[in-house]
């Protein structure tokens, strides 16, 4: 039976891609959620960059392979956290560890991937699609030119598309590569986040998909169909139709929801719970629902103000839909999207599952205080928070 130590001695070497330390044990609100580890460059030789995330923030250590090990050894099991995914060219990994510190390891090997290619650790930004490299679908969709050169119009469109992607990068642990996982982007709209995911899986990473973007906007969608018959994406596909009422499929592995307007976040989020999902991410924008409904007698003098009610009624909007995502058995993330000076609907939702549902116990006597309602705690909980089903 292979040790832990056997285990991270094989896993950490030149075909490592990635590896993520999750399901988080420490109550210390200080302590990292999740880290994230990959080789890098710095100074001509091959170190082990992690990037731990605590709260909103990323922080940033290096080590050596042997630190590295120790690292995550220490930090496994009695440490921070529960799980250890890693992927490799050619062998990913799977490190579970028990409540009474029982450990499973499990090795997976599967079809090459490119070669590895470690980025020197400078201060250029290093983006997932490059710039010089011409994207089919970024051409057609007027991101960049034939000879892959990004247009001046288009430079936060394309960082919002790598940003993006590192956000399905960090997650590819919790993506089954035995089998065929079915995507839904809800809400799709002209879908360069949609194509961006499909080239980025399939065609980068090798994973078996079948990516399905949906939205209420029928020219849209037939341009989309269009566009994916030309590249010869044959799982992906555009369809017309609602959130709330989609019922195409029985089960799903991640639900994407970009811009849906107010309760289509709702919605859609619900229906990732209802299909159990592995992953769900959603940059949620116009939360005019709890905007309608807030009332604090001790928040009036700060309410009164158009613009601070707005703003203040999104943040908790998001809030709470994350701390009902929590409920569910989801391991909850409010990360920063893109730069403020971008747009203002610069949050991200992350949530993956990891069957640890607690009951939020602040949350009824808040929403209480402030009068809030929101769809999605009606669609999850229809008894109410406060009822049995609730606690």
């Amino acid at each position: 039976m292979m040790t832990l130590q056997e285990f991270l001695e094989k896993q950490f070497d030149e075909e490592l891609m990635l590896a993520v330390l999750s399901g988080q044990r420490s109550k210390d609100k200080d302590a990292p959620s999740r880290v994230r580890i990959r080789p890098i460059e710095l100074k001509g030789s091959v170190c082990y960059q992690a990037s731990s995330t605590v709260g909103t923030k990323v922080l940033h250590s290096n080590h050596t392979k042997e630190e590295i090990i120790s690292y995550v050894t220490a930090n496994l099991g009695e440490g921070c956290f529960s799980q250890l995914q890693t992927q490799g060219r050619c062998v990913d990994g799977t490190v579970l560890v028990s409540k009474k510190g029982r450990q499973t390891i499990k090795v997976k090997k599967h079809p090459a991937l490119e070669p590895v290619r470690i980025q020197a650790h400078n201060r250029v930004k290093q983006y997932i699609l490059k710039e010089g490299t011409a994207v089919p679908f970024l051409v057609d969709l007027g991101v960049m030119n034939r000879e892959g050169k990004i247009h001046n119009t288009s430079y936060d469109k394309f960082k919002q598309i790598n940003r993006f992607l590192e956000f399905i990068e960090d997650i590819l642990p919790a993506l089954s590569r035995e089998r065929e996982i079915t995507i839904l982007d809800f809400g799709c709209g002209k879908s360069y986040l949609t194509f961006a995911m499909y080239y980025y899986l399939k065609e980068l990473k090798g994973y078996d998909v079948n990516i399905i973007g949906l939205d209420l906007k029928e020219d849209v969608i037939k341009k989309c169909n269009s566009l994916a018959g030309k590249y010869g994406y044959d799982k992906l596909h555009f369809l017309h139709g609602d959130i709330a009422d989609y019922e195409g499929v029985q089960k799903v592995d991640m639900v994407v929801t970009l811009h849906a307007c107010d309760k289509a976040t709702d919605y859609a989020l619900a229906k990732a719970v209802e299909w159990d999902e592995q992953v769900i991410l959603s940059v949620p924008c116009c939360q005019h629902e709890l905007n309608s409904q807030i009332h604090n007698e001790l928040l009036e003098p700060v309410l009164k103000y158009g613009i601070l009610k707005e703003r203040i009624s999104a943040l908790l909007t998001d809030g709470i839909r994350a701390e009902l995502l929590e409920s569910q058995g989801y391991s909850t993330q409010i990360l920063e999207f893109i730069d403020m000076e971008h747009t203002p609907k610069n949050l991200l939702i992350r949530a993956v599952k990891n069957e640890k549902a607690h009951f939020p116990k602040g949350l009824p006597a808040m929403n209480d205080a402030l009068n809030s309602h929101l769809t999605l705690e009606k669609l999850l909980y229809p008894d109410g928070l406060h009822s049995e089903k609730g606690v």
